[in-house]
This record gives structure tokens, sequence and C-alpha cells, in this order.
């Protein structure tokens, strides 16, 4: 459930694999611009959708194409990567990345609400005060606030993607020991996300149900069966089957 196929070298390969391997795959974007040309890379591919973003962390460079945002959403059923970034090197851009984030969840908002691909790195607490009472369902991209937060989240309806770098980590995985297992999917992050140096692709979240497995205490072909139902209750949600 996030996944940047047009940032890969060679995104046409990655697509392949993900057609030949059976890979269900939401491609978000990090700029307004990005989205048509991504739409296009997967045109024919019934198991990739793409979403409409904006990243956090371009929102000072791109905050002019919010325009362009507008008018593309009514043609998509997700939205990502979008949220907010208190990092060091970003966190100078704030008032940027509120006031497009603000700009982004009041027009979800207002089209009725779209399933949503929410970056929080630093800024989770930020990032839930946004999302009160706005439409849609959230998935929080690699959740690294504390367990507080993660409460907070979790009352609040937000689901949320893992992917076998965050589980790679013991913070990780103790958070994850704590999110309820329905409001769980998967996600690589790839070509962003590694493990042992290596690039994540869309497929290898075939090692995230290992390692789910391993806090579930269960086997891995129950782990498969509850994380694929979960996907599905997203779809339904979404009216996206």
């Amino acid at each position: 459930m996030h996944c940047h196929l047009d940032l890969y070298p060679d995104p046409f390969k990655i697509i392949e694999g993900c057609r030949a391997r059976g890979t269900y795959v939401l491609s978000v974007t990090t700029t307004p611009k990005a989205w048509q040309g991504t739409s296009q890379l997967a045109e024919g591919c019934q198991r990739i959708r793409t979403a409409l973003g904006l990243h956090p962390q371009l929102a000072h460079q791109r905050a002019h194409e919010i325009e362009l945002f507008d008018a593309l959403l009514p043609g998509t059923k997700y939205v990502g990567e979008i949220g907010l970034d208190a990092s060091k090197g970003f966190k100078d851009h704030w008032d940027v990345q509120l006031k497009v984030f603000r700009h982004i969840l009041k027009s979800v908002d207002r089209a009725g609400g779209r399933i949503m691909s929410v970056h929080s790195r630093g800024s989770a607490a930020a990032v839930l005060d946004e999302l009160k009472g706005i439409s849609g369902l959230p998935i929080l991209h690699w959740f690294t606030g504390t367990p507080t937060q993660l409460k907070r989240a979790i009352d609040m309806g937000c689901w949320f993607s893992v992917g076998p770098a965050m589980l790679a980590t013991k913070k990780g995985r103790d958070l994850v020991s704590i999110i309820p297992k329905e409001r769980i999917v998967t996600e690589s992050d790839g070509p962003f996300a590694k493990v042992s140096g290596k690039s994540l692709f869309p497929w290898d979240v075939d090692l995230s149900i290992k390692q789910i497995s391993d806090i579930w205490k269960c086997d891995e072909r129950k782990s498969e069966e509850i994380l694929t139902n979960n996907f599905k209750q997203l779809c339904i949600k979404n009216n996206s089957c």
C-alpha cells in the first residue's frame, strides 16, 4: 500500500515483475505533476493503482501545484504521499508543509474522502491533529511516533502500512505488536526503503509476512490470510475492488 514505482531506475521492469507475481500495488506520487505520467506507467495493470500526492519534503518547492492537485483529485480514489515531516532539514519549511497539508485534507474532505497514505516523520501529533474530523481513511505509512500517539491514531480509526524496513527495527516491531491486526496492511516504500543496503521491490512485502508472523506468534499462512482480508476490506471501504 505504499511504493514509488515511478522512482525506480527502470519502472517498466518493476511493473512487469509485479504483473508476473500478481502483486497488488498502491503507487504513490510525490508531486501532482507526476501523477499523470505515473498513472500511464501502469495502464492495463489491473492490480496497480496510482495515488495523487504532494510529499511534505517537497512542499516548499511544489506548493504552487496545489491547484493541479485539486483539478486531478476527482480522477483518483487514492491520495498519497501526503503529510508532515519535522526531521532535520525539513522542519525549516514547516509553515509551508502545514499550509499544503491542510489544503489537501480540506479538498479530500470536500470530495467525500479518499484512502490516504500519510507521512508523519517526527510529526505524528500534528498529523493526527490535522486529520481529526476529515472524511476518508488515513493509512499512516511507516509510523514512528510514540506508543501514546499510536493509541491515539488507533482510537481515531487510522490504519497502518508496515514493511520490511520498519520491521527491521525494535521500535517498529514494538509498535506493530500494539496495532490491531485488522488495521495493518503491507508496504515496501521502495526504492527508498532498504534492507541490508538494497532497495526493496514491491514483492518484498513477502518478507513482512514472516516478520509479522513472528510478532503475532502465528504461522505465515494465517498472517497472510489476515493481511489479505485487510486489503480486501480497504477495497470495500473505498469501493475499488
